[in-house]
């Protein structure tokens, strides 16, 4: 090797070693493990798996074909991870299900019997023109579901009037990071890092650094990993309003998305693990933040679906439609209902009718 050589390979080498450390230490060894952090890991596994490949394959062209065909279910793994990571971070997917698993089960037994029975020495043709396709397509699929999450925070770059907190700018960096790893590989402008194969490997490390260096230069993103926090370190701090409104965004989004407040049982801690926080986390911003109690939050939502309800002229009765928002008793709606409208159900009705 010169030392041109020798320079593509520390790098490129560095940003492979570092992701397969840092995926390791978030699946196995992160204490205050949760959903997002397991599915980062997952997708830093995957490129790094991925990278791994092209840069063994660009140094030693003359390896066995099996460092290609892990590279090939790294891939397979890289576009579920990234939308699993994204829509954990947005906290629409709380906990890790039997969807995820059975996802990935099937992309692992898939590649392994393909290993099997047409290994990549056999037929390089079919992995490179068939399989390498099928894993393109599926990234793409995977990346076009990804950015529709994102179309919000998208939009609030366009937009001088709303800012982008932390936390979402972290999620549009791994984003576009995972879009321009692949255009590396395939563009032939990037010729000038002696080929486009070993230029994603150099654009997967400073991608990677880059995004450490995000997630450390932020202190409080130490919330945007587990799913409980102690409670004593939070105690009489009141969340900053950055994260209150991450976190006010998350609720909206959840509760109006499953109907959450229609449950009667619902309780503090049911709705906090929904979005990866402690039940501690939640009173404290529902409290200090936004000034409400659990109930009267919850209460909130109840009571402007049963103004729907009422002004739609749902053919059912008052005390019934109670029961219908989440209400548990007839008292309990009526005394809610009065409490955030200033008026009974009967005569909100009424007042309707004479519009």
């Amino acid at each position: 090797m010169n030392l041109a050589q020798q320079i593509l390979f520390f790098f490129s080498a560095l940003g492979v070693f570092n992701g397969f450390i840092i995926s390791i230490y978030l699946l196995f060894f992160k204490k205050a493990k949760s959903t997002t952090s397991c599915f980062l890991g997952l997708l830093l596994l995957a490129l790094s798996l991925k990278i791994g490949k092209s840069f063994i394959f660009y140094f030693y062209p003359s390896l066995p074909g099996i460092y290609i065909q892990i590279g090939v279910l790294g891939s397979s793994f890289a576009g579920p991870s990234l939308f699993y990571f994204i829509k954990s971070t947005l906290g629409q997917s709380a906990k890790i299900t039997s969807i995820h698993k059975w996802t990935y089960l099937f992309w692992f037994m898939a590649i392994v019997i393909a290993s099997i029975i047409i290994p990549y020495d056999n037929r390089p043709d079919i992995w490179n023109n068939y399989i390498g396709t099928i894993i393109s397509a599926q990234f793409t699929i995977y990346i076009i579901r990804s950015g529709w999450l994102l179309r919000n925070i998208f939009s609030k770059l366009f937009n001088v009037k709303e800012n982008t907190s932390s936390t979402e700018k972290l999620l549009l960096s791994v984003f576009i990071g995972n879009l321009v790893i692949p255009v590396a590989f395939k563009l032939s402008v990037f010729s000038f890092f002696n080929g486009p194969c070993i230029s994603g490997a150099l654009f997967f490390s400073l991608i990677l650094y880059l995004n450490v260096f995000l997630f450390i230069s932020k202190r409080k993103t130490s919330s945007f990993f587990s799913d409980s926090q102690d409670p004593e370190r939070y105690a009489n701090k009141k969340i900053e309003d950055e994260r209150a409104l991450v976190l006010k965004e998350k609720l909206t989004q959840i509760i109006l998305e499953q109907e959450l407040y229609k449950n009667p049982d619902l309780k503090l801690n049911d709705l906090a693990q929904k979005i990866n926080i402690s039940s501690h986390q939640l009173s404290q911003l529902l409290n200090d933040n936004l000034g409400k109690s659990f109930a009267a939050y919850i209460n909130e939502y109840r009571i402007n679906e049963a103004c729907q309800l009422i002004a739609n002229n749902t053919p059912i009765k008052l005390e019934v439609i109670g029961y219908e928002v989440g209400f548990n008793s007839k008292s309990t709606f009526y005394a809610a209902f009065k409490k955030h409208t200033h008026t009974t159900p009967t005569l909100y009705k009424e007042q309707l009718s004479t519009i």
